[in-house]
């Protein structure tokens, strides 16, 4: 099957785009290749298509340009084909309360519209997903043990997002492929200390476990070479405040370094920092940064 073909079944089977419906592909100097095969998917299949390309963000979390954004707005359904994610910003969520079915694909390579997450059965994580966010919903206290350390956060009358890849109704949005259950924990409410030894956002595969803490929900220290760049990007402000925590769900997805697909990994958790008003949270930050722990012991209270 061509590039163009699989393509096709994404606009298809995860954003089940309709005829007449228009598709805006949005990408960047990074990924503008990547993004062309799913502009002439678009318009293969006879839907008004437009391509829009903008600078490289600098960080995941970071507000396209206005014009953009307006785009967005005024779209059917937008793919967001970029280097950095686009999930966790006003210009996303503004989208989406206009009506736009927006789909995130931060990172997204060939290597993943071949094999990995895309290739996993939907129903499966459609059950999966929504087991875990009924736990979360009925818990108030989440906390995540691994080697001794200890986080703790309260997850209390805040709701769970199901993160499953497919997007049929008005205003939905989340990333392809996906697989993930997640929620905003209240942000002064973590305190303790955990260790990421998966991948971050922007910056892959952790070389050398990193042990984060966090006090009154903000991230105050974080060890090795990796932690530093991980603070350094997070900035002094809100960028170091809780913001997600999130429960792989896609047993298909492959730990690579490209958080797209990290952080549905099946047996692993995330956390991360920065952003999270657009699912329920109440900080922005500009910014927004997954930290991924492999196998942990998590309990919901």
């Amino acid at each position: 099957m061509s590039t163009i073909e699989k393509a096709k079944n994404v606009l298809i089977n995860n954003l089940h785009i309709q005829n007449e419906e228009t598709l805006l592909v949005l990408t960047d100097t990074a990924l503008s290749d990547i993004a062309q095969y799913f502009v002439e998917a678009g318009r293969e299949l006879g839907n008004e298509t437009i391509s829009m390309q903008m600078s490289t963000r600098s960080k995941s979390g970071e507000e396209p340009p206005r014009l953009v954004a307006e785009a967005m707005k005024n779209a059917d359904v937008v793919l967001c084909i970029t280097e950095h994610s686009l999930t966790h910003t006003l210009a996303r969520k503004n989208a989406s309360k206009k009506g736009a079915r927006v789909a995130t694909m931060p990172g997204v390579t060939l290597d993943m519209l071949e094999e990995g997450a895309i290739s996993a059965n939907a129903e499966e994580i459609e059950e999966l997903t929504a087991k875990y966010c009924k736990v979360l919903d009925e818990g108030s206290t989440v906390t995540i043990e691994k080697e001794g350390m200890s986080l703790s956060f309260s997850i209390e009358n805040r709701k769970s997002i199901a993160s499953t890849g497919v997007f049929k109704e008005k205003g939905q949005s989340g990333n392809i492929p996906s697989g993930e259950s997640y929620i905003a924990p209240i942000e002064n409410s973590a305190n303790g200390k955990v260790i990421i030894d998966g991948s971050i956002a922007g910056i892959g595969l952790v070389q050398e476990p990193i042990i984060l803490e966090i006090i009154d929900g903000r991230l105050v220290h974080a060890t090795g070479d990796q932690g530093k760049q991980l603070l350094e990007i997070l900035g002094e402000g809100n960028g170091r405040i809780i913001a997600e925590f999130g429960i792989g769900t896609n047993k298909k997805a492959r730990l690579t370094g490209n958080i797209l697909e990290d952080e549905k990994v099946f047996g692993t958790v995330h956390i991360a920092f920065g952003s999270n008003k657009s699912f329920g949270g109440e900080n922005e930050a500009g910014v927004h940064i997954d930290c991924l722990i492999k196998d942990p012991n998590v309990t919901v209270k």
